[in-house]
C-alpha cells in the first residue's frame, strides 16, 4: 500500500514509477487504486499494462472487497494499491474507511510517502506518530518526495531511522520539470495527451534509480511468506464466485450496449463494464468524436469526463447527438453520469459561447470555478425510473465543477432524493425521459449489483420490441 499525510503528496508518482520499474524488470503487477477515482487508475494501468481495479469501502462491501483483491492478484507476482488522501483520513472519526483499514483488511505493508519540502528531524515524529496511531498497521518503510540534496537526505533518513525505527526505501529529489499535468480534478487523464507512454516511462526510471526495489520486493515477499497466520477477514474463502452483477445472463441473442468512450467520455471503472457483460451483454465502443453515426444498439452507457473541453467538437456532430435523441424518444434504454448527464442536456454554456448538446433533457449547465459536488453521495430511490426499484438506497461519489444554469423538470419526478451530497437541484438527482436515467452520481457495479442486469435486461427488451415491429 501506497500512503501518504496528504492528497498530493507523490502518491501516484510513486505508485506509477514503482510499478513502471518492476513491469521492466519482468514482474507482473497488479495495479489497484483506494477510493473513488478514474484518473490516477487510468496512469496505474497504464503503468501496468493491465486494468486498475478500485476498492472502495464506503462503495463495496467489505466480502466484496476481498474477493475482488483475491481475483485479480491470483496471476500476479506483486500488487500495488495506491491510497488516497491521508494514510487515516476518512469521512467519520472511526476511520473506518480510511486506507489505513483497507491496508489492515488486506494484510499489507504499507510505504509512507512524505512531501520532504523544508523539513528534517520533524519528519522522525511524524512518522513515529504515524506508526504510534495505529499499533495494528504495519508501516514498512518510507519513502521520501522532493528532496533537496544529498545533504537534506541523509539527515532525513538518519532521524526517521533512528527515532521511527522505519527504513527509507527511496528518495526522490525536486524534479525540475512538471511530469504529470494537473487539471481540477487531479491529474490530467492519460487519454488526453500523447506523451502519457512517455510520463510512465520517466517515473520508471525514477523509481529504478532513486527507490531501492530490490528492498520493496523482498518486503512483498515476505509479506506473502507470512500468509499462514489465523484466517482474517479476507481470508481464501471470502473468494468464492461473487461477480461484478450477481446474476447470470440467459441464453439468447446478447443485446449490444454502446459504451460512450473518448477523451470526453472515459470515466468507467472496469467492473461496471465487466457487470455488463457478465449480465449478458455485447459491449460497443464508440464516439462522438470520431464517428459520425452511432452504430446499432439496443442500449447505451455514457459515463463521465470531460465534455466541457471538447464542446465545439460535441456540439458540430449533428448527426450523432440528433440520433442519440431519436432513439432515446423511441425507448431506447440509456444510463449516463455527471458528463454523460451534460451531454444528454440541452446546452453547456461556457466562456466562449454556447454549445448545443443531445437534448434529450430539458437542461443547461454551465460551469464555476470551484466544485459544485465533490464526495460520496447516497441516495435513496424515491421515485419510478428504468433501472433501479422504490426503496433501494444507492452509494455514490461525485465530483463536478459544472452548475445548472436552468432545469425544466420537475424536481418531485426526479429518481433520487440525496441523503448525502449534492445532487442535481433541491436535493434531488436522477433525470428521468422514458428509458433515460441521467445523474451526477457515479455508481460502482460492485457496490450496486442490481445496476448491470437491470441495464442489460431493459436493452434486451428494446431490442425484442424492435425486432417484432419489423
Amino acid at each position: 500500500m501506497i500512503a501518504a499525510l496528504r492528497g498530493g503528496s507523490g502518491k501516484t508518482i510513486f505508485s506509477v514509477g514503482l510499478i513502471g520499474a518492476l513491469r521492466n524488470r519482468g514482474v507482473t503487477v497488479a495495479p489497484f487504486k483506494k477510493g473513488p477515482d478514474y484518473i490516477d487508475a487510468g496512469w496505474l494501468a497504464m503503468a501496468a499494462g493491465r486494468p486498475c481495479y478500485n476498492l472502495d469501502s464506503f462503495l463495496i462491501d467489505t466480502p466484496i472487497i476481498c474477493n475482488s483483491y483475491q481475483r485479480h492478484t491470483r496471476d500476479v507476482q506483486m500488487a500495488v494499491i495506491e491510497g488516497n488522501r491521508g494514510l487515516y483520513d476518512c469521512i467519520n472519526t472511526q476511520g473506518l474507511t480510511s486506507t489505513a483499514e483497507l491496508a489492515k483488511l488486506l494484510e499489507l505493508p504499507v510505504l509512507l510517502c512524505l512531501d520532504a519540502t523544508k523539513t528534517t528531524r520533524t519528519m522522525a515524529a511524524v512518522v513515529a506518530g504515524c506508526a504510534a496511531f495505529d499499533p495494528a498497521l504495519k508501516i514498512a518503510g518510507v519513502l521520501l518526495n522532493h528532496v533537496a540534496g544529498a545533504r537534506h537526505e541523509k539527515i532525513l533518513r538518519d532521524s526517521i531511522e533512528q527515532h521511527a525505527g522505519i527504513p527509507v526505501l527511496g528518495a526522490v529529489p525536486k524534479l525540475r520539470k512538471q511530469i504529470f499535468p494537473e487539471r481540477h480534478m487531479g491529474l490530467v487523464p492519460t487519454y488526453e495527451h500523447q506523451w502519457a507512454q512517455e510520463a510512465v516511462g520517466a517515473m520508471g526510471e525514477l523509481a529504478e534509480k532513486y527507490v531501492d526495489l530490490t528492498a520493496i520486493a523482498k518486503l512483498c515477499r515476505s509479506n506473502v511468506a507470512s500468509a499462514d497466520r489465523p484466517s482474517g477477514p479476507c481470508d481464501a474463502s471470502s473468494a468464492s464466485g461473487v461477480s461484478a452483477s450477481g446474476t447470470e445472463h440467459s441464453a439468447g441473442r446478447r443485446p449490444r450496449i454502446g459504451i460512450v468512450r473518448d477523451s470526453a467520455f472515459q470515466f468507467y471503472y472496469p467492473e461496471n463494464l465487466e457487470a455488463l457483460v457478465e449480465a449478458g451483454a455485447e459491449l460497443v465502443v464508440t464516439s462522438p468524436l470520431f464517428e459520425d453515426n452511432l452504430p446499432p444498439v439496443d442500449g447505451l452507457y455514457i459515463g463521465g469526463g470531460f465534455p466541457e473541453t471538447h464542446a465545439a467538437r460535441l456540439s458540430r456532430n449533428v448527426t450523432y447527438r440528433d440520433q442519440i435523441k431519436r432513439l432515446a424518444e423511441q425507448g431506447l434504454p440509456v444510463y449516463a453520469e455527471c458528463g454523460g448527464l451534460m451531454y444528454l442536456g440541452r446546452e453547456l454554456i461556457l466562456d466562449d459561447g454556447t454549445f448545443p448538446m443531445a437534448g434529450v433533457l430539458p437542461v443547461s449547465f454551465g460551469f464555476s470555478r470551484r466544485p459544485q459536488g465533490h464526495g460520496y453521495t447516497m441516495l435513496r430511490v424515491a421515485r419510478p425510473n428504468p433501472f433501479f426499484a422504490v426503496g433501494d438506497t444507492l452509494k455514490g461519489h461525485e465530483f463536478h465543477y459544472s452548475t445548472v444554469q436552468s432545469c425544466a423538470a420537475d424536481p418531485d419526478r426526479m429518481a433520487f432524493d440525496m441523503t448525502r451530497g449534492s445532487g442535481l437541484v433541491e436535493g434531488r438527482d436522477g433525470l428521468c425521459q422514458g428509458n433515460v436515467l441521467a445523474t451526477y452520481s457515479h455508481i460502482h457495479a460492485l457496490g450496486t449489483p442490481q445496476w448491470a442486469p437491470a441495464l442489460v435486461a431493459r436493452a434486451r427488451a428494446f431490442a425484442e420490441g424492435r425486432a417484432e415491429n419489423t
